[in-house]
């Protein structure tokens, strides 16, 4: 039966913001863990950026989530297991795990009310979201972050990227797709074959920024100068950033500068410890210290994708 937390919850309208997957366990090479997950990062900077959040999630009793994210709203379909990630980081690429898995949503795990937000990201995991979650909120501004539709993993639990054969079908139903250039295995066709079925596809490729293509155009977001002790997330980040922005401008290129300024700050601390409030993003942006230093490969990079 699905629990859920309603203690700052307004009956008379739905939240803001609902993010909709799993939360995680990121465990640590002491033992312990940090919370982590798509809905976690994004619930977090939509309630940071002055949002009222709600996440969709399952999850074990012992992870105590309302605890963990005071503020949000959350819709718990209890779990024997949280999902747990390892994330070991070499020459600046990531080799994930896969240690446990919680249980699938549906749309039963959907408050009523919840189903008029308007704005909605969805972010699998590990396939734990199925199609009919797309027809869920009709009236929302949705994204999604695919990459738990892009990722497989061995008896070992080490992640690899797969080829998404459901797209096709998917994308016509979402307003917004994020990916990053690792989810797709840096394969440059596939990239560009995701942005062309997307209404607006966003690209991130870590510290160098991101791409939007929209209505046959691309352009680049330069990232912003930050210093980095943890980049475990800014994706998230950046997508729930975005959503707010383009909620609020109403154009899909422009939310890229205010998204990578966010995820900018967001990667300065562990976990969830430095997603910024608004005045911090503000502020960043007014500096407008960008990324100005791409080698010839990246620059290269950067050129290959755009169209």
């Amino acid at each position: 039966m699905r629990q859920t937390d309603t203690s700052n919850l307004n009956p008379l309208r739905p939240p803001d913001f609902v993010a909709v997957g799993h939360v995680t366990k990121d465990l640590l090479a002491d033992g312990g863990f940090l919370i982590g997950g798509t809905a976690t990062y994004a619930s977090v900077t939509a309630r940071n950026l002055g949002k009222q959040a709600a996440i969709v999630t399952s999850a074990s009793a012992d992870l105590a989530l309302a605890e963990r994210l005071p503020g949000v709203q959350i819709s718990l379909r209890p779990a024997q297991a949280t999902t747990a990630f390892e994330n070991i980081y070499e020459g600046g690429r990531r080799h994930q795990f896969v240690r446990a898995v919680a249980e699938p949503l549906t749309a039963a795990d959907v408050p009523e009310a919840w189903r008029r937000a308007p704005i909605v990201l969805l972010g699998p995991l590990v396939r734990e979201l199925g199609a009919e979650m797309l027809s869920v909120f009709p009236g929302a501004l949705l994204g999604v972050t695919a990459q738990g539709w892009m990722r497989r993993w061995n008896s070992d639990g080490l992640v690899h990227d797969r080829r998404w054969d459901e797209a096709h079908a998917v994308l016509p139903l979402v307003d917004v797709l994020f990916f990053s250039y690792e989810d797709v295995g840096y394969d440059l066709e596939r990239l560009k074959a995701y942005a062309s079925l997307a209404k607006t596809a966003v690209v991130t490729h870590s510290h160098l920024g991101a791409i939007v293509y929209h209505g046959g155009r691309s352009q680049w977001f330069p990232g912003f100068q930050t210093k980095e002790v943890d980049p475990t997330g800014a994706g998230d980040v950046f997508a729930a950033a975005y959503m707010v922005a383009y909620h609020e401008m109403g154009d899909p290129f422009e939310p890229a500068r205010f998204a990578n300024c966010t995820a900018s700050l967001s990667i300065e601390g562990r976990s969830i410890s430095t997603i910024p409030s608004r005045e911090q993003v503000e502020a960043r942006l007014r500096e407008n210290r960008l990324v100005d230093d791409l080698t010839p490969a990246e620059r290269e990079m950067i050129d290959s994708v755009l169209i």
